[in-house]
């Protein structure tokens, strides 16, 4: 596995993975922990080793399950995990990332992960209630203490990544980033480049739909977060399908898989972007991570450039509630 540098220095393996899938979010949770656990430790011994969680992912089931993976092994990995919901029994219940909730977020996070130092403290979604000077300088407060060695926003607008990232350097910036999602190209990634600020793509395989496994006669349980997405109705989702069959086409051309254009395709973009695919499997662990290795020529970048100008995109990426949540 090759490796790439966020910002501050942090080196990490060119492809991360997402852990939420293995708690939440896509049907029916794995009946059987200790398979998600030999799949976590399966990806880092195939150079998997950047790692993403959060406290809201359960709630706290992922941590717990993260950190019992990854201790045996704690100095082969880089641990991610975020703080910025107010959590209530059990759920999400809104934003809140006050300092003295900061604070308890990452106590908690370091308790369950059972770690001595979170490698990377994201701030999960931006508190218009909390200015985001307040938030770095509480996270540089938790680094200065030792309890955190790297700071992040998550989903964050350019002007916000900014102002964080006068009071405390900013690591990373992670939001969601595909062939199908390209929101932070025209000022969040410029932003990156330009204050040195590495860049993390969730869902960089569009929920799945990028792998080409996704028909128009997919259906999706109450359970999955694609049965509240727009993109995922019936009527968008055939429409969608125009774009993935061009990538569909172009991976049988390059003998790949449609996921691996996918992933490719970002690597592509700039040399701080480091995806973090999520799966449950560990074949898919072992394609994804072979992207890598995917050479894309410039006619093929160029091409998927331009396919969500030539083909639009159907639906928004969350219903309205995310969305308000998202570039602040």
């Amino acid at each position: 596995m090759h490796t790439r540098t966020l910002g501050q220095g942090l080196e990490v393996s060119a492809i991360g993975l997402g852990a939420m899938g293995m708690s939440q979010s896509y049907g029916p949770n794995p009946g059987d922990r200790q398979e998600m656990i030999d799949v976590l430790r399966y990806a880092v011994d195939h150079g998997v080793t950047f790692i993403d969680t959060a406290e809201v992912y359960g709630p706290y089931d992922n941590e717990d399950l993260v950190g019992e993976a990854l201790r045996p092994i704690r100095d082969r990995v880089t641990i991610a995990t975020k703080f910025g919901f107010d959590i209530v029994d059990g759920a999400s219940v809104g934003v809140d990332s006050r300092p003295e909730r900061i604070r308890a977020a990452a106590e908690g996070s370091l308790q369950r992960l059972g770690i001595e130092t979170i490698d990377l403290l994201y701030q999960h979604r931006v508190d218009p209630d909390v200015p985001i000077e307040d938030v770095a300088g509480t996270v540089g407060e938790l680094i200065a203490e030792g309890k955190v060695r790297h700071f992040g926003l998550s989903e964050a607008a350019a002007a916000t990544i900014r102002r964080a990232h006068a009071v405390h350097p900013v690591t990373a910036v992670q939001s969601e980033y595909s062939l199908w999602t390209r929101d932070p190209e025209p000022e969040v990634l410029p932003a990156c480049a330009e204050l040195g600020i590495g860049f993390v793509p969730f869902s960089p395989l569009g929920k799945g739909f990028l792998t080409g496994t996704v028909t128009a006669d997919s259906t999706f349980g109450s359970d999955e977060i694609r049965a509240k997405v727009p993109r995922f109705e019936a009527e968008n989702l055939a429409a969608n399908l125009r774009l993935v069959d061009h990538v569909k086409t172009l991976a049988a051309a390059r003998g790949a898989t449609p996921g691996q254009i996918a992933l490719a395709w970002l690597l592509a973009q700039h040399p701080f972007i480091v995806p973090i695919p999520g799966t449950r499997r560990r074949e898919r662990i072992d394609e994804n991570a072979a992207a890598t290795t995917v050479a894309l020529s410039a006619d093929d970048i160029a091409d998927l450039d331009a396919l969500v100008g030539r083909f639009g995109v159907a639906g928004d990426r969350y219903n309205a509630a995310g969305m308000q949540a998202v570039g602040r």
